[in-house]
């Protein structure tokens, strides 16, 4: 029979089952689209990256003998929409039958429903042969629960896998390292190195500019370091796990002026792009980890797989456990706008300034910098969610919703009320300062709650805690905070909040 399969833009996985044999019966097809491309405004580097990656993929595709149609943004059949593109693939080639891998973006996963029973053929989905749990697998384990407590996903997912375990007790006798995981790095360090895959993107940078794709970010030159193959993506997990793993969990928080990734995998696009599965990651750890024990500690190869087996997981289950309900969630009733520092990186706050700048010129920051500065910072000056998720969403090229959203409105935001995290990560200046050099050359002094010269993450984060008291004061969590904010002399706690006021009212004066 004749048949139609799509291939979504995160879906470049060559290793799927589909791709085992060829068969002239069978035509694939891939689109670039501005439906993609302009509901949002992305980073310029995260559109090029996605049709990098997807051009690759096609010719990839072709090479190994099957047969593809692909649409590119100034394609004259282009119709610029899924809907519209399919309609007239299977109207104008006589296709009998579609398939789709199952997308995991739930908005998506609705159109596909839609377009399928609108459609004169029959239709047939398939799984994407990609996670390591069932697309409702986590809902199914915590049925019945209160909460959904990631460390008990985690821990089932290394008894269900068999990842470091030994005679079914965690290796080392501990299940999580996180302790492990806080050192700050220092400017006397020798710094990683990293490998270029100088990847040339003149043809789309100019397909782009020819289209009138708007974008955000910055892009020096005609080239883009991100792996944009499977060849590539192997290659950048083999230099993590040859020369990074070693200390990747020692610094995974740490952050500093010089370095944009430290010791991180950077395969982060690469994995949610689907070029690599998180399985061979995650072995691929565990080999290095186990043939060179006399260098490697169990907290590096450890701290590594939790963010995938454990993280990346569980965050993908409770998307599919709460949408579309998650996505309305504002449980903190914030409806402030983001500040234009965000897309300039105009502020005198260095720790924000230099989150900001990397994020605008790489489309990448890690974990921390996206918790605790850009994260924590929104969160503080009481930003309306949907204006946090948007540009998250935009600016990372490693960001596609399942992932990004659980990330920002629930254990950023906490908009979700505590679904995703027990409490809010929120700090004042002193974890900023313990986690990285940013304070040491900034305008703002550290140490100060009230005054002009204070850092204005003080006086944000008491604010907070009196203005949520209501939400959060039976929180246990945050029993000892609530009980330092009580001492706080009710004169200098009016100043506290005056300041804030302040800088919730014009934080780009900041």
């Amino acid at each position: 029979m004749k048949t139609l399969r799509l291939i979504l833009g995160d879906q470049l996985n060559i290793k799927h089952s589909w791709f085992d044999k060829t068969d002239p019966r069978i035509t694939y097809c891939i689109f670039e689209t501005h439906q993609e491309t302009d509901f949002i405004k992305h980073h310029i580097k995260k559109v090029i990256a996605f049709f990098a990656a997807m051009r690759a993929f096609a010719s990839e595709l072709e090479n190994k003998g099957h047969k593809v149609i692909y649409f590119k943004i100034k394609d004259p059949n282009n119709k610029q929409t899924l809907n519209g593109n399919l309609t007239y693939l299977i109207e104008n080639f006589n296709f009998k039958q579609f398939e789709y891998l199952l997308p995991d973006h739930y908005g998506l996963d609705k159109k596909l429903n839609a377009i399928c029973d609108y459609l004169s053929i029959p239709s047939k989905a398939y799984d994407t042969e990609h996670f390591l749990s069932e697309r409702f697998e986590l809902k199914q384990f915590f049925e019945g629960k209160k909460q959904f407590i990631m460390e008990s996903f985690y821990r089932y997912m290394r008894k269900k896998h068999d990842i470091l375990m030994r005679d079914n007790q965690p290796e080392g006798g501990l299940w999580n390292y996180d302790k492990s995981n806080r050192k700050k790095w220092k400017a006397r360090h020798t710094s990683p190195d990293k490998i270029d895959f100088k990847n040339d993107i003149s043809n789309i940078l100019t397909d782009l500019e020819d289209a009138e794709v708007v974008t955000i970010g910055r892009l020096d030159g005609h080239f883009i370091d991100f792996p944009i193959t499977r060849f590539q993506a192997l290659r950048q997990l083999d230099y993590f796990c040859e020369h990074l793993l070693v200390h990747f969990g020692d610094y995974q928080d740490a952050m500093h002026t010089e370095e944009i990734n430290l010791f991180h995998s950077r395969i982060s696009f690469a994995l949610n792009a689907k070029l690599i599965n998180p399985k061979e990651c995650i072995f691929a750890v565990i080999r290095t980890y186990e043939s060179n024990k006399d260098t490697i500690t169990i907290s590096q190869a450890e701290g590594f797989i939790r963010q995938i087996l454990g993280w990346r997981e569980y965050m993908r289950g409770m998307y599919w456990a709460q949408m579309p309900k998650f996505k309305t969630l504002n449980a903190l009733n914030h409806n402030n706008k983001l500040p234009d520092f965000y897309w300039t990186g105009n502020t005198q706050m260095n720790c924000l300034k230099q989150s900001v700048n990397n994020s605008l010129d790489h489309a990448y920051a890690h974990h921390i910098q996206r918790l605790m500065i850009t994260g924590n910072f929104a969160l503080l000056n009481q930003t309306d969610p949907d204006k946090v998720d948007e540009w998250y969403l935009g600016i990372y090229a490693d960001a596609v919703e399942w992932v990004q959203i659980t990330n920002t409105r629930g254990m950023s935001q906490f908009a979700d009320g505590g679904l995703i995290a027990t409490k809010p990560y929120i700090s004042a200046a002193n974890y900023i300062d313990k986690m990285s050099n940013y304070c040491q050359d900034c305008t703002y002094n550290k140490k100060e709650r009230i005054g002009e010269n204070a850092c204005p993450f003080n006086s944000l984060y008491w604010n907070f805690l009196d203005d949520h008291r209501e939400t959060l004061g039976a929180n246990r969590r945050m029993g000892m905070m609530y009980n330092l904010l009580d001492k706080i002399p009710s004169e200098e706690m009016r100043e506290i909040k005056n300041r804030a006021h302040q800088i919730i009212i014009n934080p780009d004066a900041y």
